[in-house]
Parts: structure tokens; C-alpha cells; sequence
């Protein structure tokens, strides 16, 4: 197949020169018309619309599909370095830039009291108590003998 290929291509270089080649390589539907000829006007059907064009269903275009958190502890446990050290930055940009990556770890491993502590403490920081509530709660039932259950009680214990 690649020999043919090249056969025909220096064939063509060969008869016809190579701005004979270069031209039915750019583009090989029409090569011996015009290029008005070519081209559909602007305001044709076909120029406004070709078939490569057409978006996508959404169930088929993965631009717009939702994001797949599957199970992944070592990612949840890097979403939660990278959360912290957008938290140690003391601004509330970098407390909704850490919201981020804790609500990530969350989705990465649900199972993380570690991560719910910590995107609890990110909205305590943003003044969403609601949510920090939340986050805490869900700490107390992931791990209800731990530190962080202790901590997260004393944290709800003071929003009440």
C-alpha cells in the first residue's frame, strides 16, 4: 500500500511537476477546476453546514459528558496535598481553590473522613456553615472513633 502510495505521488511529480502534486495533494476532490468553481459560495447549505461539522449527541460528545470519579484513594490523597496547600495560603481565593480539590478527593474515595474534614474546614473558611455542617457530619459517620469525628463534633458544636 505505502510502495502504490508513493509510486502514484512521484508518478505525478514526475509528469506534471511538483506544483501539479502539491495541488491534487491539498486537494484531491477537484484539481482541474477553477477555485471558484471549487468552493461553495458562503451562503450555500453546504458551506454553512458539512457533515464533519455536526455536533455530536450529547451522550456521544465527551466535551460536555460529566466527569468519572472512579475509586482512586492515591488521587483522593493528592487532591487533598494539592487542597492544603492552596489553604495555607490564608486567602479566599485559595480557600475556594481548595474547596475544589477536597470536594475532588471526596469524589475519589467517598470513604475519606480525611477529606470531608477538610472540604468542611474549606467552606468553614468561605463562611458556608450549611455545608460545613455537612462535610462534618459525614466525617462523624465515616469515622465515628477518630480524631477528626472528635474535632468535627467540637467544630458543629460551636455552629449551633
Amino acid at each position: 500500500m505505502f510502495l502504490a502510495c508513493l509510486t502514484i505521488l512521484l508518478t505525478g511529480v514526475l509528469l506534471c511537476g511538483p506544483a501539479y502534486a502539491l495541488q491534487s495533494q491539498s486537494n484531491p476532490q477537484q484539481p482541474h477546476q477553477p477555485k471558484s468553481a471549487q468552493q461553495p459560495a458562503a451562503n450555500s447549505p453546504t458551506a454553512q453546514q458539512s457533515p464533519d461539522d455536526e455536533a455530536l449527541p450529547p451522550e456521544d460528545d465527551e466535551s460536555v459528558a460529566p466527569k468519572v470519579y472512579p475509586l482512586d484513594p492515591l488521587e483522593s490523597a493528592r487532591n487533598i496535598k494539592v487542597g492544603d496547600f492552596y489553604m495555607h495560603q490564608g486567602k479566599p481565593a485559595g480557600y475556594r481553590a481548595a474547596l475544589g480539590r477536597y470536594e475532588d478527593a471526596t469524589k475519589y474515595n467517598p470513604s475519606s473522613a480525611e477529606a470531608f474534614f477538610k472540604l468542611g474546614e474549606a467552606e468553614e473558611k468561605l463562611k458556608n456553615k450549611n455545608a460545613a455542617k455537612i462535610a462534618f457530619e459525614r466525617v462523624i459517620q465515616l469515622a465515628p472513633d477518630s480524631k477528626l469525628a472528635h474535632e468535627a463534633k467540637r467544630k458543629i458544636g460551636n455552629k449551633s
